[in-house]
């Protein structure tokens, strides 16, 4: 009996295992999906060059999420309550800063100069803590070695340099040389990975049989196409590698 009893205690030990990896396989995913949604509702700007603002609550959420996660004993719905509180602060915060220049101002900071008529302001370096070897840096990103050259370098509030050198030295638009080019235009695609995308043919002014008579000028089939993309009169155009 005692033998029997002890199959018995590892299987209902096992189950129990089974059942918290299942649980917690759950609760990761339903953790991911908020959090996706959190950042998709904070803007898209969250996915690009974020405020000092942002950039905390982006942490904040992240390490919110990680906690019920980890714990198994902390209930779903009380991990999710704080993510919720952050993501109502944000919303509310936001408001604000479109409301009111002065609230923007307090809460993301603005913009300070770095470089004016070719002199770097030392005191605005060490007002924003930015030693010269990063300044440079900065500048050699944008392409720049000499800062005599800039008239302005002006540091955003998200943490990027906008670099203006003097005109004499900046590139030649194609105005300014005399060049006539065509306006650009923005590609529409309308195959991708051998699906066709009918809510673009309208976009683009194409219809089935335009996209059929394309793919068959060049010997392949929709399913065979990775890639087809139309802008103005120009046609790109990507076959799928032979395997895949």
């Amino acid at each position: 009996m005692a033998a029997g009893g002890d199959m018995f205690g590892k299987k209902g030990d096992n189950f129990c295992e089974v059942k918290k990896l299942i649980l917690s396989y759950f609760r990761t995913l339903i953790l991911y999906l908020v959090l996706i949604l959190v950042v998709r509702l904070m803007g898209k700007r969250q996915i690009g060059e974020m405020e000092p603002a942002e950039f905390v609550v982006t942490m904040l959420v992240a390490n919110l999420a990680a906690i019920p996660m980890q714990d198994g004993g902390i209930p779903l719905f009380s991990g999710l309550i704080p993510i919720l509180v952050v993501l109502g602060m944000e919303l509310v915060l936001s408001w604000g800063t479109l409301r009111s220049q002065r609230f923007r101002k307090i809460l993301c900071g603005k913009p300070v100069i770095l470089i004016e008529n070719g002199k770097i302001l030392q005191d605005k370096l060490r007002q924003t803590r930015i030693t010269l070897d990063e300044l440079m840096g900065h500048l050699r990103q944008k392409d720049v070695l000499n800062p005599q050259q800039v008239q302005y370098a002006i540091l955003e509030t998200n943490g990027t340099l906008s670099v203006f050198p003097y005109p004499e030295y900046a590139p030649a638009a194609a105005k300014e040389a005399g060049i006539q080019v065509k306006q650009l235009q923005l590609p529409v695609t309308l195959v991708e990975d051998g699906v066709l995308l009918n809510e673009n043919l309208g976009l683009s002014g194409k219809d089935d049989a335009w996209v059929e008579k394309t793919l068959r000028d060049r010997n392949t089939k929709l399913e065979d196409t990775f890639l087809l993309a139309v802008a103005g009169q120009q046609i790109l155009f990507i076959e799928k590698e032979e395997g895949k």
